[in-house]
């Protein structure tokens, strides 16, 4: 007996991407549509040309390894690390094989991963020629950014700069209420804090640098080999300010700095 042709063909299984991330599913949500516009731009759309397995170590990075392994084992096409070093570090010790596509995180090829213990060093230089006197504060855990903030204040720290880490960029509500109780002027790197309450930002749209990400993700698919893919760094920066905030703090913002601004917040 003969059947049609349409009555047992299978469909083509799509292809996977694992997307390891560092910080909650709710702060990486603002750039799940960056990532997409990304992948559409190179012929891919979720549930219709391509299935996408999400993995969050929620702010514990001693999660991602096992994040990591667990992509591998379902042989994902390909893996797109994102928030930090440690999500591409983890990746890229768990397979040889599979590609990997990494986002907002420092060169893992030209830099090796530099520890936290390196970054600090580079900010107590760069504090020393402004003549500045660095305190360096660490939080890992909810409870620690309380901690921290009160060991600034009680040090006499007359303004902070929030590192680019995940977990405090994820727990932004909670910065900037603490900005407030103590009075101090606080600089962050992503935009979305500043519209969340907090003061002055700094740094590269983040947006573009997801979708880029997915871009390449698409070309990974495709066939590109990584290793013809360059590495690209963030072309612009932006500055965000935020009066209401400032005029809280009892500050008054230069008139030159407001001309600089890419957005100011009344």
């Amino acid at each position: 007996m003969a059947w049609p042709r349409a009555a047992h063909a299978q469909r083509p299984a799509m292809p996977a991407i694992g997307y390891l991330q560092s910080a909650s599913p709710s702060y990486y949500a603002q750039f799940i549509g960056a990532v997409s516009q990304g992948l559409k731009e190179a012929g891919y759309i979720e549930d219709q040309n391509v299935v996408i397995e999400r993995r969050s170590a929620e702010g514990h990075y001693d999660r991602l390894a096992a994040l990591a392994a667990d992509l591998v084992g379902r042989q994902v096409a390909v893996i797109l690390a994102a928030g930090g070093s440690d999500p591409a570090k983890e990746a890229k010790a768990a397979t040889s094989d599979i590609p990997i596509v990494f986002v907002s995180a420092a060169d893992p090829v030209r830099t090796d991963y530099p520890s936290a213990n390196s970054q600090r060093e580079e900010a107590q230089q760069a504090a020393a020629r402004l003549g500045l006197r660095p305190v360096m504060l660490s939080a890992h855990a909810d409870g620690e950014i309380d901690l921290a903030f009160a060991s600034a204040a009680k040090q006499g720290a007359d303004a902070l700069l929030v590192a680019t880490d995940p977990f405090l960029l994820s727990r932004r509500e909670r910065l900037v209420a603490l900005a407030a109780r103590y009075a101090v002027p606080a600089i962050y790197a992503q935009r979305e804090v500043v519209t969340a309450g907090g003061l002055i930002s700094y740094g590269p749209r983040f947006w573009d640098g997801y979708r880029q990400a997915g871009a390449y993700v698409g070309r990974v698919l495709k066939g590109e080999k990584p290793a013809d893919l360059p590495v690209l760094q963030p072309t612009k920066f932006e500055l965000v300010i935020n009066l209401k905030t400032a005029k809280a703090l009892g500050l008054e913002v230069p008139d030159r700095l407001l001309a600089l601004a890419d957005e100011v917040i009344e």
